[in-house]
């Protein structure tokens, strides 16, 4: 049994951000803090104080954790970022919204005294006689506190008050991870009302000492003979009223936690078993009765959640197809017009969306990425709507004249027929690339359509059902969107946002196969008429190779794919191994291609390199971040694992940013979850100079003097499937609408949900 915590968070929009540059403006972004730890950065609005991100998350994590923070930040390029203000959110508030928290919150300023983390390693003790008690307090350690210092470290110390009393402890010079192991007595008051205050300090030469945190223990009631042993996590000063209250600006958030207790296997048979059950019975009678009682009883607001695990159910049960061909007959009995045909936010639509970014994010990156690329690299004005063109100059120097506006939407119509004519070439030659079980999948719609809409004047229609889904719900919210596909780092500016929608508009009258209606609505994009219609004649072309896939073939092709190691990710990255038995030499890294499969993670010079070197995935004992100092970056990761004669290795991987860092970390941990003895700490320095950078502990084999963090892992769609998650959140689900499913029927109960 695992207990465990999930955020969803939605990072929506700021407004009336204070200006930080010499313009009058900001360049804001988003900084995301779980506890002490940054797990997300948005991408950065360039040139405005009311930013629009729109950047959604999920974030699996401890249950034990304590509060959200999120920090806006103003990007300089020359110096360093500017912080706005931040919002704080902590997990006691989050529990009072069950629904999740969706709304405004103003930002307030930065308080030093208030911005501490990490916890400190006490022990304390009352003893002597009836007439002289002794008070004693000795302080171990620290972990992870707080970088108040350029070189990425502290200089921690520990003073600690008594009954007007203070003592101080040693300074540990350039570190996070400080070790005093000192004892402070105290004759002890005998009305108790006293408390022990032991607070943590970093030590400057010259200017004032900044505050790390602090530890208050009330010591009413404590008996004599008493001991107590432990980490404590250090809490801030007092805080100070904010000047700045409400002129800061304000931050537009939605947070949902959510807490779930999942079970063994064993317990979600049955619910699995009655899922599959329903579905495969579904091809001897007419329809499912479980899946049709949840298509009806599921909520608008939870319905995307709830089609995305059953999506990952039966994908793992290797039922996608077949429950997926169920949502289509219960949406096509119900339907009678078919423009109308899979338009609306129906489970079956939702479950489709989801089927095609668990199964088909590589195939999007394949077919739409090189086209968003060129568009983001090429920066072209481009306007078709003459309510909105710029009229602006064009020439080289010396020779300039104004562009007329029906130049410029001729320059632009033509600029965006070759975007357009160069991604319907890229659809039309992904047959090959196309996943097996979505290719089937397709087939299967084109196939129910056809046989409910069998009439000549609706011949389209089957094509339409294709690309509702492949060209209105896939293609074109990347066009749009593409960070929010991981299609590109960071957003686009308004130009390229521009470009991006046009052509997300050009590929959405493609996929409704140029219907006339597309055409009255906007008649300003007939410029792009020739190539629309010529895009419908290749997409249809395209769909009837797509679907043409004997049920021989497609198990050919998915035996294949059984036999070959599922790619997790893969990307280059710079790459530094330990040497002469884990001694750090060097910094030096090296640009290497790695692999992740389910079995192991692979290194090569280049993509299409013979792999120079792999760790097995079993070996590995700790995925950590490394800290700033280290190697002078904040974006290092590190690999824990055990060589042949099962000593400890490391292999640090430096990432781009911080995205890139947790995407990686977060992919690792969850391929390793099932790893047995796994760390319970870890060195979050290098062993350089015969000493641990981050605790300058001498022993190099010693234990580590930081926790790891294994259950903190982002969710991505690509994710490997996690069954036993996936049925608990269903059966959750169908706890919660039990009443109505019992009585949706007539009055009929459901046999699934008996009265015990």
């Amino acid at each position: 049994m695992a207990r465990r915590s999930s955020l969803f968070i939605r990072v929506v929009e700021g407004k009336n951000l204070p200006a930080k540059d010499i313009t009058g403006s900001s360049d804001p972004y988003c900084i995301v803090k779980i506890d002490d730890e940054t797990i997300i950065r948005t991408a950065t609005v360039w040139k405005t104080l009311s930013p629009f991100w729109g950047e959604e998350y999920k974030v699996h994590l401890p249950p034990n954790f304590h509060s959200v923070s999120f920090y806006v930040m103003d990007e300089d390029a020359l110096s360093r970022d500017d912080v706005i203000g931040k919002v704080c959110l902590t997990r006691n508030v989050l529990a009072e919204y069950p629904k999740g928290f969706n709304g405004w919150q103003n930002l307030t300023e930065i308080d030093p005294d208030e911005e501490v983390q990490g916890e400190i390693h006490l022990k304390i003790e009352i003893f002597g006689s009836d007439l002289l008690k002794k008070l004693r307090c000795t302080v171990f350690e620290a972990r992870d506190l707080a970088r108040k210092d350029r070189n990425g470290a502290s200089d921690p110390f520990v003073r600690v008050r008594y009954n007007s009393k203070i003592q101080e402890s040693t300074v540990v010079k350039k570190s996070c991870y400080p070790r005093w192991n000192e004892t402070f007595e105290f004759d002890l008051d005998e009305s108790f009302n006293e408390k022990l205050t032991i607070e943590v300090w970093d030590w400057d030469l010259v200017s004032k000492n900044d505050f790390l945190g602090k530890v208050m223990i009330n010591l009413n009631g404590l008996q004599q003979d008493f001991q107590e042993e432990g980490w404590f996590r250090l809490s801030p000063g007092k805080s100070k009223a904010s000047v700045d209250e409400g002129n800061l600006g304000s931050l537009q958030l939605q947070v949902r936690l959510r807490d779930e207790t999942v079970l063994p296997s064993d317990y979600y048979k049955p619910l699995v078993q009655l899922l599959c059950q329903d579905v495969k019975a579904s091809h001897k009678q007419k329809i499912g009765h479980l899946i049709t009682l949840i298509d009806e009883t599921t909520s608008a607001e939870c319905r995307q959640e709830v089609a995305a695990n059953l999506v990952k159910i039966f994908l793992g049960q290797g039922l996608a197809k077949e429950f997926l061909d169920l949502l289509f007959r219960l949406e096509l009995d119900n339907t009678n017009e078919p423009n109308t045909l899979f338009r609306s936010n129906s489970l079956a639509s939702k479950s489709m969306e989801s089927f095609l970014k668990v199964a088909g994010t590589q195939y999007l990156h394949s077919v739409v990425g090189p086209t968003i690329n060129r568009i983001f690299e090429e920066k072209k004005y481009i306007e078709l709507d003459p309510s909105k063109v710029e009229i602006k100059e064009a020439g080289c120097s010396g020779l300039h004249r104004i562009q007329t506006e029906s130049e410029i939407i001729l320059q632009s119509a033509q600029h965006l027929q070759s975007y357009l004519t160069e991604l319907l070439i890229a659809i039309a030659k992904s047959v090959k690339i196309c996943p097996v079980t979505i290719r089937s999948t397709f087939r299967q719609l084109y196939k129910r359509v056809e046989e409910r809409f069998p009439e000549n004047k609706h011949m389209n229609v089957k094509f339409i059902a294709v690309t509702s889904f492949l060209c209105l719900r896939f293609f074109s919210p990347a066009i749009m969107s593409p960070k929010l596909f991981h299609l590109r780092e960071k957003h686009a500016d308004a130009r390229t946002s521009r470009t991006l929608l046009l052509l997300a508009k050009a590929v959405q009258n493609v996929g409704n196969m140029d219907a006339p209606a597309s055409r009255a609505k906007e008649s300003w994009m007939a410029p792009l008429q020739p190539t629309i219609q010529q895009g419908v004649s290749q997409l249809k072309e395209f769909i009837t190779k797509l679907i043409h896939i004997e049920e021989k073939e497609e198990l050919d092709l998915q035996k294949e794919l059984n036999h070959q190691s599922l790619t997790v990710k893969e990307g280059q990255l710079m790459v530094y191994k330990t040497k002469c038995k884990g001694y750090l030499l060097t910094s030096s890294f090296k640009k290497l291609f790695l692999s992740l499969t389910v079995d192991a993670i692979s290194f090569a010079k280049t993509q299409f390199s013979k792999k120079s070197s792999f760790i097995p995935l079993s070996r590995i004992r700790a995925l950590e971040k490394v800290e700033e100092k280290s190697f002078g970056n904040s974006n290092v990761m590190q690999i824990i694992y055990t060589d042949e004669n099962c000593g400890l290795e490391a292999l640090y991987l430096q990432c781009k940013c911080v995205n890139e860092l947790n995407q990686w970390l977060s992919a690792l941990r969850k391929v390793c979850v099932n790893n047995s003895d796994m760390l319970v700490s870890y060195h979050p320095g290098v062993y350089k100079g015969e000493k641990w950078s981050c605790c300058h502990q001498k022993d190099k084999g010693v234990a580590g003097c930081d926790k790891t963090r294994h259950e903190v892992t982002l969710q991505e769609w690509n994710d490997i499937l996690n069954p036993d998650l996936e049925a608990q959140l269903i059966f959750r689900h169908l706890i919660g609408v039990r009443e109505l499913m019992r009585y949706c029927k007539k009055g009929q109960r459901y046999t699934a949900f008996p009265d015990t």
